[in-house]
């Protein structure tokens, strides 16, 4: 024995009960060793799939404390940057879960047809934690595409539909963003010619991009600037058509604190947008990874339990994005050089305090 080491007594914790490694180590129960099948890789599959609920459920455990911070009127300076070291964990785990394939990627197409009849009905697509963890991030029920001709619930339990009903019925991430977006400062409210000037100088920037488009007798570039302009005017203009998905003034005070980013006001407000856009990234990433991975393993042949496999989680990878309108932003930057100036006062409040103030001798 160690030297300082005693053994645990009665009702002591030790790292074996604390982690509960009995429950976690016995958790997996391969089909093929129940069956007498010579099926080495199931232990890697299950393993695996068990590691993306587990980290699974810290996400939840993290959007939980982010969705109480945000939802806050105020959300108060201590408050904002809990939540961004929040989403930037959750940016990690997402990484570690595209790791996580590379290590899947291991085994073989063959080495998976060994026990792949053994999953029966089961399938990925029935993880309740990934739908609730899309959910809360703020992909509604209606853009969601259809799993198999059905909807993505069709095959959980009671139980998991009700959980997935009430985690649609609350406001999600991106519904929180929105109304503490449109609540930002230096922007709605203030004698401030951000909107005008912005907007001018974006326009004329877009108009000189379309016509060198169309001189060099680009038709589709020239057609694709004529769009992001119109896109842009929407902004300022609830009445027009411009395809965003957040109300226009939470775009117009995400266009703000992306233009004027290194003012300190808005530090940790754009490191909330990135660290937003980074998930987004990070899910979209692991949804093509997993397609290629189902593509390798099982080529055109449907998922488990019937899923409709490569195609489905190849398109979802786009279409399953929550925070678009935040990346379509920089289709409007200018110049640092060309931005319009911002008047004194406002000036000084986005800075420091202590800034303003002498040194003590």
């Amino acid at each position: 024995m160690k030297r300082g080491v005693r053994p645990a007594g009665p009702g002591e914790i030790t790292y074996a009960s604390y982690l509960c490694l009995g429950d976690i180590l016995s958790a997996q129960k391969p089909e093929s060793a129940r069956l007498g099948v010579d099926a080495h890789d199931e232990m890697l599959f299950i393993v695996v799939h068990q590691t993306y609920e587990l980290w699974f459920k810290q996400i939840l455990h993290e959007l939980g404390r982010v969705q109480d911070d945000l939802s806050r009127d105020p959300v108060e300076d201590w408050r904002l940057a809990r939540i961004v070291r929040a989403l930037q964990r959750i940016r990690e785990i997402l990484k570690l879960g595209i790791a996580q394939i590379d290590v899947l990627e291991t085994m073989t197409p063959q080495d998976f047809l060994d026990f792949r009849g053994l999953l029966s009905t089961s399938s990925g697509f029935q993880s309740l934690q990934f739908r609730l963890i899309e959910t809360r991030l703020g992909l509604e029920s209606s853009r969601r595409l259809l799993f198999d001709g059905k909807p993505v619930d069709a095959d959980f339990s009671e139980p998991e539909k009700a959980a997935l009903r009430e985690a649609d019925a609350r406001p999600s991430v991106r519904e929180e963003l929105e109304a503490w977006l449109m609540r930002t400062p230096f922007v709605t409210g203030e004698a401030y010619t951000f909107r005008e000037a912005y907007r001018e100088a974006v326009v004329a920037m877009l108009r000189r991009d379309r016509r060198t488009a169309e001189a060099q007798g680009e038709a589709d570039e020239a057609a694709a600037i004529a769009d992001a302009a119109r896109e842009f005017a929407a902004i300022f203009d609830p009445g027009a058509e411009g395809g965003w998905t957040m109300p226009a003034k939470a775009v117009e005070a995400a266009l703000f604190i992306t233009v004027y980013s290194d003012r300190p006001a808005c530090h940790m407000a754009h490191a909330l947008l990135e660290a937003l856009m980074d998930i987004d990234t990070a899910m979209a990433l692991w949804r093509n990874r997993h397609a290629l991975l189902v593509e390798r393993t099982i080529g055109l042949r449907s998922g488990t339990g019937g899923s409709p496999g490569h195609d489905y989680l190849a398109k979802t990878a786009r279409r399953h994005r929550v925070f678009c309108d935040l990346f379509r932003l920089s289709t409007y930057l200018i110049p640092r050089d060309s931005l319009p100036p911002i008047p004194p006062a406002i000036e000084r409040r986005m800075g420091f305090v202590y800034a303003e103030e002498p040194c003590a001798g």
